[in-house]
């Protein structure tokens, strides 16, 4: 970021040998992904991912491998619910579980990650596998902490039952293997990558969001006052429905705030250049690794008042209603935008009102609003720091 206001939207860094061009602001990551999409729409070639993924599964791979993982992935966890009423009936299910662990607490102050992980968790389960596990499950635990144990839970006698986007997979792939045709993509290694690809991608984005979430209400309580008040005054006691989204423009912008403000996923993950490309400008060879900076995106000053600052109101019109942003894509854009963003969407929504109708949340004993940290730990998704909420509860 400090780099682009040196040298431009567009500019060449070299991790060791490799040479990196960086987009940066608004316009030119948009250009890049959405105009040029089929330019800049290869994943690169992570050394230290090639013998986990070798090429398989939906985040690394490319060509036809990608496109018929990516549209089978669409249709089928479509099919078993995502975006739609089923789906939500899950996350209404899951709220209750999660509510009865922050409960048990009884307003002493606790971690929220392990159980906010379980929770988001606990959805993707009950699409790729057809089930929700209980969050002692030992089987579970293990899943969340190390996602490579993923291979013992394929062949666990709790998804023999044909009932999720597993068994999706194998009947496709039997059907394929039926008709003569042994060389397709439905094989081991792909079903294998792209559930832990699904795991990976929809346990730690969301429930990464959900944590700053709770910290940014605990850190802003007048900011949890309106929330809380507009929940109180629209929905009462009864469970929310995605339906009052609209309902709800307060609370929506918040929680978008919430989103943009964390930039949780700050550079995508890289891409690579399928052909030589002149783009804004510069010349950029074919497998160059591109870095689209999303956080230059949701940050960018010339598309936010307060680019640093949590600040709702960059979601509401002068009437308080709820507005779209052009430049609000934390999913990213173009071929390679998240494939779970329905999802996403509705968990976020659906966890976050759920526990603000049920909890006051606020800081440690001994600790001020002002002393909570808003550092990110840094890795390839940025963090909240450790810390620990009191959940009070309001009901």
């Amino acid at each position: 970021m400090e780099l682009s206001r040196k040298y431009g939207s567009v500019f060449t860094v070299y991790l060791g040998p490799k040479k990196v061009v960086i987009l940066a602001g608004y316009k030119t990551v948009k250009e890049a992904l959405v105009d040029y999409d089929e330019v800049f729409g290869d994943r690169i070639s992570l050394k230290v991912l090639d013998d986990y993924s070798q090429g398989h599964g939906l985040l690394w791979s490319n060509g036809e491998t990608w496109k018929e993982m990516r549209r089978f992935a669409l249709t089928n966890l479509r099919d078993f619910g995502m975006g739609k009423r089923a789906c939500e009936d899950k996350i209404i299910e899951e709220c209750q579980h999660l509510i009865d662990i922050f409960e048990n607490f009884k307003g002493e102050a606790f971690d929220t990650t392990h159980p906010i992980i379980y929770a988001v968790s606990n959805i993707t389960c009950s699409i790729v596998y057809g089930s929700r596990f209980e969050y002692n499950d030992p089987e579970f635990t293990s899943m969340i902490d190390r996602v490579n144990r993923n291979a013992k839970i394929l062949g666990s006698p709790s998804i023999q039952v044909c009932r999720g986007f597993v068994d999706a997979f194998l009947v496709r792939k039997q059907n394929l293997e039926e008709s003569g045709i042994t060389n397709s993509h439905f094989h081991d290694d792909n079903l294998l990558i792209t559930v832990m690809n699904l795991f990976a991608a929809g346990t730690e984005t969301t429930s990464t969001t959900l944590r700053w979430g709770l910290l940014l209400m605990a850190k802003y309580p007048k900011m949890q006052d309106e929330v809380q008040e507009e929940l109180r005054r629209v929905i009462g006691d009864r469970q929310v429905q995605v339906a009052d989204r609209k309902n709800l423009p307060f609370t929506d912008a918040v929680i978008h705030e919430i989103q943009r403000l964390s930039s949780i996923v700050p550079t995508a993950l890289p891409h690579k250049t399928t052909r030589d490309v002149t783009f804004q400008g510069h010349f950029i060879e074919k497998g160059t690794t591109v870095f689209p900076l999303l956080t230059s995106v949701l940050h960018d000053p010339n598309e936010w008042e307060r680019p640093h600052s949590f600040y709702p109101a960059h979601f509401l019109d002068k009437e308080k209603k709820f507005v779209k942003r052009d430049a609000f894509i934390p999913f990213s854009a173009g071929r390679r935008i998240c494939l779970g963003e329905s999802l996403a969407r509705m968990e976020l929504f659906l966890f976050f009102t759920t526990l603000l109708q049920h909890f006051r949340f606020t800081p440690a004993p001994g600790v001020s609003e002002e002393e909570l940290d808003l550092t990110p730990v840094v890795s390839i998704t940025l963090s909240p720091s450790i810390h620990k909420l009191c959940a009070v509860s309001q009901m």
